[in-house]
């Protein structure tokens, strides 16, 4: 098993768990069991296609896995992964 950690923002989305348990061989699988888990996740962390929504981060561990394989990067069991939510705003004031 994996620990997927999730941030306060969609934490709501997973029963107001600040982690959860997933398998999955891969990030992508990993991402996958918890949208299987969590259907209400979905459609925050993923577009239209299938694909990972760009303003969506995940880290294994402190890499980004943007900078490895990206959703196809293996994932050994005990590992911690960390969905990171991109937030951008602010004032022009």
């Amino acid at each position: 098993m994996k620990t997927l950690l999730i941030p306060t923002a969609l934490r709501g989305f997973v029963d107001g768990k600040a982690s959860v348990e997933v398998s999955g061989a891969t990030v992508g699988e990993a991402l996958a069991a918890l949208a299987d888990k969590h259907p209400d996740i979905r459609r925050h962390i993923y577009e239209d296609d299938g694909g990972l929504r760009p303003f969506i981060n995940v880290y294994l561990g402190e890499d980004n896995v943007k900078a490895l394989e990206g959703l196809a990067t293996p994932v050994a069991d005990g590992a911690e992964l960390m969905l990171v939510p991109a937030i951008a705003g602010g004032s022009n004031a």
